[in-house]
């Protein structure tokens, strides 16, 4: 059905719960800002960091970009790789490059940090392009990070692609450039926010992909 797939990172293809959160505890401590339960965090993971910090703590974006500056002080350090690929995704990967699709990263994550995950995750050499976000803010929206990405790889045809991702961020990433998405719900999304943004498919494990696409 699709020729192209591009995959979200985060929630997607690897759990990075445990590295964001405290990367994101850490720069909210530089604030005076003490956070006790992980998981009320988990709504960082996913979108552009400078928007969630604005969102969820009313920082000015003055304060929003320091707080992104904090937050990498701790994940280039450690929080990069505390971080687990979920179980299923070598296989899956291997399956749809071998049935001629042609796989891509599409994420806000900054680019620098997204090849290193999968560089260290032995995922890096399934995939034809790896396209991140920018370190400053020039590239942080899905939208753009997914219209990157088309345009790196040569793709003219939205009909040809389709975006999976866990996110509505992915979702409607994937409309703005005209692609039909896959909404994944073992991430950090839930079936609510993934439908109400418009997802095409929702999968339950990251094996259902295959009979989508």
């Amino acid at each position: 059905m699709y020729k192209y797939l591009l995959f979200d990172l985060d929630g997607t293809l690897t759990d990075p719960g445990l590295g964001i959160t405290e990367a994101v505890r850490y720069a909210l401590g530089k604030f005076g800002i003490s956070v006790s339960d992980r998981k009320a965090l988990y709504p960082f993971i996913g979108p552009p960091l400078w928007e969630s910090f604005e969102r969820f703590y009313h920082f000015s974006p003055t304060e929003s970009e320091q707080a992104v500056n904090y937050y990498r002080e701790y994940y280039k350090k450690q929080g990069l790789f505390e971080n687990e690929v979920y179980e299923g995704i070598p296989a899956l990967l291997q399956q749809l490059k071998d049935g001629g699709k042609s796989l891509l990263v599409a994420t806000s994550k900054p680019e620098v940090f997204a090849v290193q995950i999968l560089e260290h995750f032995g995922l890096a050499s399934y995939f034809d392009l790896i396209a991140g976000a920018t370190m400053d803010s020039s590239r942080s929206k899905k939208a753009d990070v997914i219209a990157y990405a088309l345009a790196r790889a040569g793709i003219t045809d939205p009909g040809s692609a389709v975006m999976i991702g866990d996110r509505e961020q992915d979702v409607q990433g994937a409309q703005a450039n005209g692609l039909a998405s896959i909404g994944v719900l073992y991430g950090y999304g839930s079936a609510e926010e993934l439908t109400g943004a418009g997802a095409t498919h929702l999968v339950t494990r990251p094996w259902d992909i295959i009979k989508w696409v």
